[in-house]
């Protein structure tokens, strides 16, 4: 593995005698939250960081799971230093106030990374609750903009950054700005939608062909888990495909990120989620070379208008629109512009932004 030693002496030009994480066990490596959080150890492994728990392990045994992050947990409590910088990911099931209360008795200082929210979809802890947690690290890097400031919001008041976007590393081909054809006119008017399918989730998908007649749609999920959909018109399921396939074969279209059962704006607890968190999903999509198209309400959505990746829609009946009326120089000109940030988000541009920046 290539290290950027740079890094590494930034921060101890800042005092900071070492950067560290803590690894884990992932029983799902499929899982966006665990992708992403594996992600993130592969990027600060780069950056020169000290992995000062366990090995990460691929054990699916909840028993295995149990005992492996405990003893991570311990192997920890005895190798944190004084000086040490320690990024945590958080949720951190039952363990991240201790971690942070034996990296402060010390010494060390205490930066964590927010992947979800408890007190948000899930609705596991309260807004206190999750807000007396978080302030317990010493820094706090956000999902984006509209988290951090709900955060500051709330109440929280130590130092925090958005992130923007989750990074996506694959072994895949970077997508290229290549050269559109005229044969893929009718591939980049696609609609994809690539996620793990239910009613709870995805019921909007049902109403797709009286909200969007002749706009096809292209779904990415396992057809067993929401069967009604197969007698929608407009809509091809495709199954499911493993996500490093997926981005390597899937070069034009638009990936679409909507969650509830109403096609007029994302609705329950997984929709009005999107006004605060940056899904996986978008990374994924963007890392495949799609452009994307997202609520106008969601947090990333001011992202992705400005960096010219996407579209912000209030409505789905609004997407055939503005789809055909982009050209295919238009077309061209985001998929380059796409293919940028695929980059970054290959080789963790992201996280390694917002912990620059968290450091001032």
């Amino acid at each position: 593995m290539i290290i950027d030693d740079s890094f590494i002496k930034k921060i101890e030009e800042m005092g900071y005698k070492r950067l560290c994480f803590i690894s884990r066990n992932y029983r799902n490596i499929t899982a966006s939250g665990n992708k992403a959080k594996i992600d993130n150890e592969i990027t600060l492994e780069k950056m020169g960081a000290t992995n000062i728990g366990l090995s990460r392990t691929f054990f699916k045994n909840k028993v295995a799971t149990f005992f492996l992050d405990l003893l991570g947990v311990l192997h920890f409590t005895f190798c944190v230093r004084r000086g040490d910088l320690i990024v945590l990911q958080y949720p951190i099931k039952k363990y991240f106030e201790y971690l942070c209360k034996v990296a402060h008795t010390k010494g060390a200082t205490t930066m964590v990374v927010i992947h979800d929210l408890g007190a948000f979809r899930r609705k596991k802890l309260s807004i206190m609750r999750e807000r007396h947690r978080l302030a317990k690290a010493d820094m706090v890097i956000a999902s984006n903009e509209a988290m951090r400031l709900w955060l500051k919001d709330s109440g929280l008041t130590n130092t925090t950054t958005p992130l923007g976007l989750f990074d996506y590393r694959s072994q895949s081909p970077l997508p290229a700005a290549a050269k559109r054809k005229e044969a893929d006119t009718a591939a980049a008017h696609t609609i994809i939608y690539a996620s793990a399918l239910g009613m709870r989730k995805n019921a909007f998908l049902l109403k797709w062909h009286d909200c969007c007649p002749s706009l096809p749609l292209s779904v990415y999920g396992k057809a067993k888990d929401m069967p009604a959909l197969a007698d929608v018109e407009d809509v091809t399921i495709k199954g499911f495909m493993p996500a490093d396939q997926f981005i390597a074969s899937i070069n034009d279209g638009w990936g679409l990120v909507w969650d509830g059962d109403s096609t007029e704006s994302c609705t329950g607890n997984f929709g009005e989620y999107l006004r605060y968190n940056s899904p996986h999903k978008l990374s994924f999509y963007l890392r495949a070379g799609l452009p994307v198209i997202v609520w106008s309400q969601s947090a990333t959505a001011h992202i992705v208008t400005h960096l010219g990746i996407g579209m912000a829609i209030d409505n789905l009946s609004q997407i055939k629109d503005i789809v055909d009326g982009v050209t295919a120089e238009d077309y061209l000109s985001i998929k380059k512009r796409v293919a940028e940030v695929a980059v970054k988000l290959n080789s963790g541009g992201f996280l390694k932004t917002a912990i620059t920046e968290s450091l001032g």
